[in-house]
């Protein structure tokens, strides 16, 4: 069968005409039969890359791998289920040559990444599964959406939440009103675990200067400047020789893609700081929203913010802060009054504690949700929502459906729902598709962002600085209706980037 008749044939079988499953008990079983293998390209293939492409060999065909860094790529390739797949460092060269042949690719790239490979491989009709954020900006979500939908293929965002029942009989919950009338919402979280703060960005010249300032301070009276200048020349060429030798496995340039050009440095964005900074990351909301949020932005409806103001320790607009505490706010629907939504990161940054007191909350886990109402709350402690809560109020009786489980943990199970999605051919049996779910999710998130770029002014000593300017927003047109007012500069950059040449945004 040629690769376009295959796909052709692949897209238009259902879930039971073309007999992809057989029945075993109440839930379909998977079919391995060579024949009816899905193709799948891997873009990233270390840290959270690394289980993404394990999951998706579970149930397709690896033909293709990407990692900027040759070493994580070669060690990936020479495993089992990826030893046949061709080796790339550039995701465009992997597409050209074989998104014809591919069905399902997998994205777990650095932040800034997300949306130009997600982009391309949806304009080949190929069906995406993308790790959270779903994208660094908030127009690069909004056209995510728009293209998936465009293009009709199946999206899943890999927020693993969501293919967990607690969350889902959660959702369940809070959509049947039993907490009565909506009053605000709370999510903590314990990250940042990366490295966060201004004045991170090393070059050789800060590198001479720091090194100049530690060798003259640890050597005695009698080092002559000339000798701790020796010294501190023997360490720059140590440290030249320790960036090339990481430059010839490591493919900078395109591990920068989009991104402004900026010199590599050791332990500073590769492998798994590019979290921290402005131009790679999203930083801890970005990070962890998208799992802390998956329960009430789907109950309680957290699309479309009208302002949002944060208090940070500072930053430099360059590194995210250590700490941040934002305030989004949510306008009247037909089913919830204008409600807040509090967001409060690093270890120990929490809601007050009369919030917790009144419902008789104690103990509180360093990351969790509370979703108050009239009558009662809704407390989780974690990331995803695995165990939760009702305060005030008992269960009420719900529907919800059930994650298909293969056994093998909630990334396997919400990888395994996109491949049920595409042999199915229907977009929304994935519940974090890109045009339902994940799309206007990372939207609202992301917005929380425009805030911390605004309050870049730290208090003393590393402490919460005072509010920063409030952003007025028009969800619709994705517009800072108070832009013009605003003192912080370049606040429109986080909402639609410009990519250079050799990569499409529109």
């Amino acid at each position: 069968m040629s690769p376009t008749n295959r796909r052709s044939f692949l897209q238009a079988a259902s879930l039971a005409g073309a007999g992809y499953f057989a029945a075993a008990g109440s839930r379909p079983a998977w079919s391995n039969a060579a024949s009816e293998q899905l193709n799948v390209a891997s873009i990233g293939v270390g840290g959270k890359g690394g289980s993404d492409s394990d999951n998706a060999a579970l149930f397709g065909n690896v033909v293709a791998i990407c990692d900027v860094d040759r070493n994580t790529l070669e060690k990936k390739g020479g495993s089992e289920q990826f030893k046949n797949a061709e080796q790339f460092t550039d995701y465009r060269e992997l597409l050209a040559k074989h998104g014809k042949n591919i069905d399902i690719v997998t994205i777990s790239t650095p932040d800034h990444m997300h949306a130009p490979a997600t982009l391309e491989a949806m304009r080949l009709g190929i069906s995406c599964y993308t790790q959270k954020p779903l994208t660094r900006t908030i127009y690069e979500a909004r056209l995510l959406a728009n293209v998936a939908k465009e293009t009709g293929v199946c999206t899943q965002m890999g927020n693993q939440g969501t293919a967990i029942d607690s969350s889902r009989e959660a959702i369940a919950q809070l959509q049947s009103g039993v907490l009565g009338t909506l009053k605000e919402v709370y999510a903590w979280s314990n990250r940042p675990v990366w490295a966060q703060g201004p004045n991170r960005r090393m070059n050789i010249r800060k590198y001479q200067t720091q090194a100049m300032a530690e060798v003259d301070g640890q050597e005695d009276a009698s080092t002559t400047a000339e000798e701790v200048a020796a010294i501190v020349e023997d360490l720059i060429k140590k440290k030249q020789q320790e960036i090339g030798k990481a430059l010839e496995r490591l493919d900078w340039k395109h591990w920068l893609g989009v991104a402004p050009s900026r010199q590599y440095w050791p332990g500073l964005y590769h492998a798994f700081q590019h979290r921290g900074w402005w131009d790679f990351g999203t930083g801890a909301l970005g990070d962890m929203a998208c799992h802390q949020l998956t329960v009430p932005f789907a109950s309680c409806g957290l699309r479309d913010p009208i302002s949002v103001v944060a208090k940070t320790t500072g930053h430099d607009f360059d590194s995210f802060p250590a700490s941040s505490i934002i305030k989004f706010e949510f306008p009247e629907t037909a089913e919830r009054p204008a409600i807040p939504f509090w967001w409060y990161d690093r270890k120990g940054n929490k809601p007050p504690a009369e919030v917790f007191e009144k419902w008789g909350i104690t103990d509180v886990a360093n990351s969790g949700v509370l979703v108050v109402g009239e009558k009662g709350a809704f407390y989780s402690s974690g990331d995803y929502c695995e165990t939760y809560a009702l305060h005030g109020v008992e269960k009420a009786t719900v529907e919800y459906e059930k994650a298909e489980d293969q056994g093998k943990g909630n990334d396997v199970n919400n990888m395994f729902e996109l491949f049920r999605a595409k042999r199915a051919n229907d977009p929304m049996i994935c519940k974090s598709n890109f045009i339902n779910r994940a799309g206007p999710l990372t939207e609202t998130i992301l917005l929380g962002n425009l805030a911390v770029w605004t309050a870049a002014t730290g208090g003393a000593n590393g402490e919460m600085g005072d509010w920063g300017e409030k952003v007025e927003w028009d969800a619709k047109n994705l517009k800072v209706t108070n832009l013009d007012s605003l003192k912080t500069p370049r606040v429109a950059d986080l909402i639609k980037p410009t990519y250079p040449q050799g990569y499409r945004l529109d």
